[in-house]
């Protein structure tokens, strides 16, 4: 997975990159491919005005999340653990689905209103 780090009218040190990078990296999925950080300031009335916007880039729709605070690493940190409970809750959806067309494989078996020829080992596999 691939991680761009942007910061926007400022130029973010080591330290806090490392930081995102660890963060960034925590996430155990193989279908991401990147990963775009962009961090930037907003208003100077405001005191809570650190920005941080993650956009993961995967097959499909991609995921984004923007969250500001009054610092970068507390901004960064809530977006990815607000990241992370997407990503698990579309684990879980994908998994309901092929649940659930394995059962209807197998009730159909079970049931005998298919042919054997009809169902292929790949069908029942997945």
């Amino acid at each position: 997975m691939d991680i761009i780090i942007q910061s926007l009218g400022f130029k973010a040190g080591e330290t806090l990159e490392a930081f995102i990078r660890e963060k960034v990296s925590g996430f155990k999925n193989d279908h991401i491919v990147r990963a775009n950080v962009t961090l930037f300031m907003g208003a100077n009335n405001d005191p809570e005005n650190n920005y941080c916007e993650i956009r993961l880039e995967v097959p499909g729709n991609d995921h984004f999340i923007k969250k500001r605070s009054q610092y970068f690493e507390t901004s960064v940190s809530e977006c990815v653990d607000v990241l992370a409970q997407m990503l698990n809750k579309n684990k879980d959806i994908q998994v309901d689905r092929r649940q659930a067309k394995a059962i209807e494989v197998q009730d159909a078996l079970l049931q005998g209103e298919t042919d054997n020829d009809e169902i292929e080992l790949e069908d029942v596999v997945k």
